[in-house]
């Protein structure tokens, strides 16, 4: 074994320890997070002394103690330690001089959130590597977000200086974004006015300033800078879209743009810049204009389709919809390599199918999104069961709910929701709960879970399980409005502990004042408990918001006990109306003898 030893190299020992993770971003290590560290580079050619990254490397031989040290730091920062294999791994880079070693180490101590750590190691990482572009922007990206970020500026100049004339735009907004992350962004302004002194003759230098300036919330400032980056290169698109952006206020942005858009137009990315500012100020009939246009020169450009898609949709124009958004998926179709998911155009067009009654070609598109990979898949294989369901086929329903592959614990959790909620519509209450009551055993703290099975639980008449899953699902989702209602209205409706639900339905209304839903629970309280001016105001808002007919029903009776009884008769025919069948109405007229 001693023999073998002799002939590794350490850049050898480097690529067998590979790291299987990835690199940590330095802004973002900077600031706390933690990320695993980045592989090392591969072993070089016989013949090579530098590293992937262009660092030159030493040649040194791999000793056996070198190989156990080095083999040992690893294992132990995978068990979670970190200052033994940071140290050792400073220790054989100061020893070896090799750049990779510090680099690690730098890795180490980000992971571990060891700011002070990680900085002196990536000073050694530079020191030992000065050519490598890779750890001066690992020390650059760390030190902006110190209070070293003056460290920065001397480096900042000589990049600059070094860059070649037609690269140094790049470079200016490089610096830019770098040091846009500062927390001292007065500091990094002043450092950016000062490096920039020398290039004020290009456009970039003043888009620059006009960024620095608008970080400071200096906007008249921001806004000179960006004319005088228009006033060197007229027919920048980057300068125009900046002093759109600069000018603070939509209607300034879309006159900056259109005025560009009168001396330049093929300038595409100001022209859909200026048709998505439309779109935000509501001007669908002049936005779809400008994507028309757009797509004049680029027949095939797959933003502008899905844009004039989702447009037609606002200016309810289905047919117009419904061709952008073929043409949208055809386009792609012909480029494989388009990292584009075409989910939602085909969501889209599955919803206008069944809007006009194609129940058929709505799942036809819905099985387009066969690639489980899909960030839609899952999604669009529920929709395609709620469609099998709606049409009456509840086995063939629940058939299609079993054949969704999925990993995820939280979508597995959906897909027997979803189970629960066809047998209960279907009037199997019973097997409903059974379907939910198992489901519990393996996603015993899923609120949405819990939430339908407390729902069950009260139709069975089971109501301390109801109470007791309501309060679990307020223990592990304390925002959830619905459980606080749901308990409020059940005890209102069985006119017990009536302040207390008082008190959960004015705690839901606090979380969603909005719900038309949680304001009828806040009716129906107040009629419970006797208030009946506060339970109408409370009956009527809800009603205006959505006219759904239980509103009605509970706004009826308390109209027909405050004596209006033509207006509550009046409201019990929509409701009647609207749903023949329901069961709120059907009790509350047998309740009170009346025949409608």
């Amino acid at each position: 074994m001693k023999n073998a030893f002799a002939i590794v190299t350490l850049s050898a020992l480097m690529a067998t320890h590979a790291m299987a993770q990835t690199p940590v971003a330095p802004a973002d290590a900077a600031a706390g997070s933690s990320a695993p560290a980045p592989a090392a580079p591969q072993e070089p050619d016989a013949t090579s002394k530098e590293g992937s990254g262009g660092d030159k490397l030493p040649k040194v031989e791999l000793s056996s103690d070198l190989l156990y040290k080095l083999t040992k730091a690893e294992m132990e920062f995978k068990s979670g330690q970190w200052q033994g294999p940071y140290v050792t791994m400073m220790v054989a880079a100061q020893q070896t001089r090799d750049p990779r070693l510090a680099r690690r180490a730098s890795e180490m101590a980000l992971a571990a959130k060891q700011g002070g750590e990680a900085l002196a190691a990536i000073r050694l990482w530079r020191e030992l590597a000065p050519d490598s572009d890779e750890a001066t922007q690992f020390f650059l990206g760390f030190v902006v977000l110190t209070d070293k970020i003056e460290e920065a500026e001397p480096i900042f100049a000589e990049r600059l200086a070094r860059a070649p004339a037609g690269a140094r735009g790049v470079a200016l907004f490089q610096m830019q974004q770098i040091l846009s992350r500062s927390n001292d962004k007065l500091y990094a302004y002043s450092m950016v006015t000062r490096l920039v002194q020398p290039y004020l003759d290009m456009f970039e230098a003043h888009l620059v300033l006009a960024q620095g300036a608008l970080s400071l919330g200096e906007r008249e400032r921001a806004i000179g800078e960006a004319n005088k980056a228009l006033a060197i290169k007229p027919n920048s698109e980057l300068a125009a879209l900046t002093l759109a952006q600069v000018t603070g206020e939509p209607e300034a942005a879309g006159k900056v743009l259109a005025t560009f858009l009168q001396k330049n137009p093929d300038a595409v990315e100001v022209r859909g810049a200026y048709a998505r500012l439309l779109v935000e100020q509501k001007q669908l009939e002049l936005a779809r204009e400008q994507f028309l246009l757009l797509l004049k020169s680029a027949p095939d450009n797959v933003g502008g389709l899905y844009a004039l898609g989702i447009v037609a949709l606002q200016l309810e124009d289905t047919k117009g919809a419904e061709q952008y958004f073929k043409r949208f998926l055809a386009v792609l179709d012909k480029s494989p390599g388009d990292a584009r998911d075409p989910f939602k155009a085909l969501m889209i067009l599955s919803q206008i199918a069944e809007t006009r009654g194609d129940t058929a070609g709505a799942i036809a598109w819905l099985d387009k999104v066969d690639n489980s990979a899909s960030a839609g898949y899952v999604e669009a294989r529920l929709r395609r069961a709620q469609l099998i369901a709606r049409g009456g086929n509840l086995d063939a329903a629940r058939k299609a709910l079993t054949e969704i592959e999925t990993d995820d614990p939280a979508s597995q959790a959906q897909v027997l929701l979803v189970d629960a909620q066809f047998l209960r519509d279907a009037g199997y209450v019973q097997s409903a709960y059974t379907v939910l009551e198992n489901a519990l055993l393996r996603f015993p703290d899923n609120p949405e879970l819990l939430y339908d099975y407390a729902l069950l639980a009260e139709r069975l008449d089971k109501l301390e399980l109801m109470e007791a899953s309501l309060r679990r699902v307020m223990a592990l989702a304390p925002d959830n409005q619905h459980a606080y209602n749901a308990l409020g209205y059940s005890l209102a409706e069985r006119g017990i502990r009536l302040p207390e639900a008082h008190a959960l339905i004015e705690k839901a209304l606090q979380m969603a004042p909005g719900d038309p839903f949680i304001m009828d629970s806040m009716g129906w309280v107040q009629f419970r408990m006797g208030n009946l001016a506060a339970a109408e105001n409370a009956l009527r808002r809800a009603y205006a918001v959505r006219s759904d007919p239980e509103i009605a029903v509970h706004l009826g009776e308390v109209l027909w006990q405050k004596g209006d009884k033509d207006e509550a008769q009046k409201l019990w025919r929509e409701a009647q109306s609207k749903d023949p069948k329901n069961d709120a109405l059907k009790s509350t007229l047998a309740r009170l003898n009346v025949s409608l």
